[in-house]
């Protein structure tokens, strides 16, 4: 009661500050921002809060928080644009909104998901500030008492959810799973420094493959191209469908859902450096467990929609339990927000909740105000912005290309990004051709840093309590946190496989000839034994036995499903194969022909540099593949070059240069 008292002057100071007009006045630049940047897959909150840290220095600390907390709160809620109308997860927190939120679009429901989603997001900041309110006061035990096995176990939770999106055959999801793990490993280990699938003479693989090149070619590439492959629209009846009213009346059906899953946003965001990687999963993982009924799960059920976007946005307030108690921070984008306080001469730390408790509730609750204005925002553009699903895809698709490679690029600034984004590109293509689960490979990318770190850090630790007794190791390893956490991974293992041949996250696909899918199972099977075998080459144990472990179960799962492919009939679903039937096998363009366009536009910006590789592509693509005449052609061409310009002169971003660049001295755009 005591701690409560304390609190209550503490937080009528903070309205008071926040419901100020001039800090009202910053909210709203900062969530107008946030929606700006937003809404490009790849961008996202560290490119958002990078362009105003240079005006954070001499500002008012109530004015710069206002500014950038309204920046950071609405790019989880923006970035489901991408997610739901063009397949393509706008960030790592939008992943799972993807399965279903894209098939309604598809569906003519665009409206309905983007509503549904903006209404959950609204629902999950304030629930999400209102439970820190008063969490925040006794976090700091809860936040000291996850260590390492507990950070762990949570890792594992969230690769626990491949179970759930495995499909109709889970050895293929476990499969893929592993595949994500070793692509994730790829580079240069944390703990001793061995290079693992980087030793054969290739520099960019050095620093390993970034999340924003993998998310946009597992899932961004092989949906454009099959979509421009269609020459049709989005949405496949190009029809808007229902409004955003039944959106909202989709969520206000779930509330209970929202409630749970905005729970488990605000308790995963919490642990530092988890919430983003997996709180979509396990949200989506709850909501499929919960359901009665699961048959829609995957081909556009809206509580898909409802559940992950419920726990975005709590998630990004209970990321800054750690970031405003410890100053440590829980994602890329509170590592900028840090800089930003410092820069405002706020200090992060202890001694911020327990001498300025005013300026914390400040924080949290313009972060609240400002998923209010941004959701508000978002549902009053929906409409609109929905309205994309129904314009013929081939006049949207050269900018969307124009978009990811322009993304892609800024991950490293380098050539190497494109070659890897096209070569991701084409493994999605071959992974959603032959039904191997995309979620699950994503979900063991973005968890194999993690998973990795943790196992060594526990390994090391364990070890040394090891020798000091038996007690005190089994202690560390099994603390209570360790075992509930354990439980709920075992039952969401077993429910997961029990229900996975219900949920079809890539929709059902036609089965065919033997050939091409035993030859792609080759080739996963031949690169997972020679990252078993580059592994095994590194010295330090520490380095090499998490490639090692997972390669080792990777090899395992695809030697079962071989044997199966050759003993089954070619009707059997290892054999799926889009070519074979639906809408692939009955599209008008072929699938190389259309991917070699992306292809064009990555050789030439190699060559020319990229505006002057698009000029020459937006042009040849409107005339030639989309029919358009020359003037309305060049229109289109102009405005596409002309907003890539802005978009980079605004967010000080570099374009790709090419070899023209090296022997000729250009200005810019053009160098």
């Amino acid at each position: 009661m005591d701690t409560l008292l304390a609190a209550l002057p503490a937080l009528g100071e903070a309205f008071s500050l926040i419901l100020h007009p001039t800090q009202i006045m910053y909210l709203m630049i900062g969530v107008v921002l946030g929606l700006s940047v937003g809404v490009f897959p790849g961008l996202g909150g560290i490119a958002g809060l990078s362009l105003v840290l240079p005006f954070m220095f001499g500002m008012d600390p109530v004015s710069g928080l206002a500014l950038m907390v309204g920046l950071v709160a609405v790019v989880p809620t923006s970035d489901t644009f991408a997610s739901v109308l063009m397949g393509i997860p706008g960030s790592s927190a939008s992943q799972a909104t993807v399965l279903d939120g894209f098939p309604m679009a598809r569906k003519g429901e665009a409206a309905r998901a983007l509503s549904a989603a903006f209404a959950s997001s609204l629902f999950g900041g304030l629930l999400g500030a209102t439970v820190l309110t008063f969490f925040i006061l006794v976090a700091r035990p809860l936040v000291l008492s996850f260590g390492t096995p507990e950070m762990l176990m949570v890792t594992i939770l969230g690769l626990s959810m491949v179970a759930i999106l495995a499909g109709r055959l889970p050895l293929k999801g476990l499969a893929a799973a592993c595949l994500g793990l070793l692509v994730g490993t790829i580079g240069e280990a944390a703990a001793g420094g061995g290079l693992r699938m980087a030793t054969y003479d290739v520099p960019y693989l050095v620093d390993g493959i970034k999340l924003v090149i993998v998310g946009l070619g597992i899932f961004a590439i092989p949906e454009i191209i099959s979509l421009l492959r269609q020459d049709g629209s989005i949405a496949r009846d190009a029809s808007l469908g229902a409004g955003w009213m039944r959106g909202v009346r989709d969520w206000w059906a779930n509330k209970w859902l929202s409630v749970r899953c905005s729970v488990i946003g605000v308790l995963v965001g919490v642990i530092p450096g988890l919430g983003g990687s997996v709180v979509d999963w396990i949200a989506y993982g709850h909501t499929v467990q919960s359901t009665k009924d699961k048959s829609g799960f995957g081909s556009g059920d809206v509580r898909g929609v409802i559940g992950p976007e419920s726990s975005n946005n709590a998630k990004e307030g209970g990321g800054l339990v750690p970031t405003l108690i410890f100053g440590i921070p829980g994602s890329g984008s509170m590592a900028v927000f840090l800089g930003g306080l410092a820069l405002l001469g706020i200090d992060a730390g202890p001694q911020l909740i327990t001498n300025d408790l005013s300026t914390t509730y400040t924080i949290v609750w313009s972060l609240a105000l400002a998923n209010v204005f941004g959701a508000g925002l978002c549902i009053a553009l929906s409409g609109g912005i929905a309205k994309l699903t129904t314009i013929r895809f081939t006049l949207l698709a050269p900018f969307l290309f124009m978009m990811i490679a322009f993304a892609a690029f800024q991950s490293r600034q380098s050539l190497g990004d494109l070659v890897a984004l096209f070569a991701v590109g084409i493994l999605g293509i071959f992974l959603r051709r032959f039904d191997w689960s995309r979620p699950a490979f994503l979900i063991g990318f973005v968890l194999s840093y993690q998973a990795e770190n943790f196992a060594n850090q526990a390994n090391q630790i364990a070890s040394f309590k090891f020798r000091r007794g038996m007690a005190e190791g089994l202690e560390y390893i099994f603390s209570p946190i360790v075992l509930v956490i354990l439980a709920v991974t075992v039952i969401s293992v077993i429910v997961g496989l029990r229900q996975a041949k219900q949920i079809l996250p890539e929709g059902t696909v036609a089965t065919g000839k033997k050939r091409a899918p035993l030859i792609f199972l080759l080739c996963m099977l031949a690169y997972t034994v020679t990252a078993w075998i580059n592994a095994s080459m590194i010295r330090m144990t520490s380095d090499k036995i998490f490639p090692m472990t997972v390669a080792t179960v990777g090899i395992i799962a695809l030697c079962i499903l071989l044997i199966r492919m050759v003993r089954a009939s070619e009707d059997d679903p290892v054999f799926a194969d889009r070519e074979r039937g639906g809408e692939d096998a009955e599209a008008p363009h072929g699938l190389w022909a259309t991917l070699a366009w992306f292809g064009v536009l990555l050789v030439l910006s190699a060559l020319l540099g990229f505006i002057l590789a698009l000029a020459i592509f937006l042009v040849a693509f409107f005339r030639l593949r989309a029919g358009q005449s020359w003037i309305r052609s060049l229109i289109l061409s102009a405005a596409g070059i002309a907003a890539m310009c802005f978009i980079a002169g605004t967010l000080n971003r570099d374009f790709p240069p090419g070899l023209l660049q090296e022997f000729v001295r250009l200005p810019w755009p053009l160098t």
